[in-house]
């Protein structure tokens, strides 16, 4: 099974998908730590969203042949990777079809005032989900960057509004 893990920034995707993980018998793949761990250290002032872009893409290349990889060993996957856009919700959906395997989206639908405070909080905190400080101009690129589920996507959907 599939776990697509939908809110945008600060809506608790990463504390959600711990906790579906330890629910469930599941591998967790956060973009954020891979980002962390693989590219933030590489990158410049030059370098734009199209340039972590184009290495999430990459890193999604290895993480779907994991997913291959975990559910022949009938192991979930727990997906936080942002899903931001509605493009990339679909081409994880149209992969789990694709292969015949179970999916299920978890939708955090979280006020932009309490996801902008706890955003701030874990930049001081630096808590067990930290993984970089997000600016209030990062939130609010986030915020316009961020599509909403539509309508179509939210039937099936687990929505989770705390």
């Amino acid at each position: 099974m599939m776990h697509l893990i939908v809110g945008n920034t600060g809506s608790g995707k990463t504390t959600y998908a711990n906790q579906l993980k330890s629910n469930t018998n599941g591998i967790l793949f956060s973009i954020d730590t891979w980002n962390n761990t693989l590219f933030i250290p590489d990158k410049k002032p030059k370098h734009s969203l199209h340039w972590f872009l184009e290495r999430i893409e990459r890193s999604e290349t290895l993480i779907l042949d994991l997913i291959h990889q975990l559910e022949q060993a009938h192991v979930d996957s727990i997906l936080d990777l942002g899903f931001s856009k509605i493009a990339h919700r679909q081409k994880f959906r149209d992969f789990a079809q694709k292969n015949q395997y179970k999916y299920s989206m978890h939708f955090l639908d979280v006020p932009k005032a309490i996801r902008y405070k706890r955003v701030m909080q874990r930049n001081t905190e630096q808590g067990a989900t930290f993984e970089f400080k997000v600016s209030e101009t990062d939130f609010d690129f986030m915020e316009s960057w961020f599509e909403r589920p539509t309508q179509g996507e939210l039937e099936n959907t687990r929505i989770i509004t705390n």
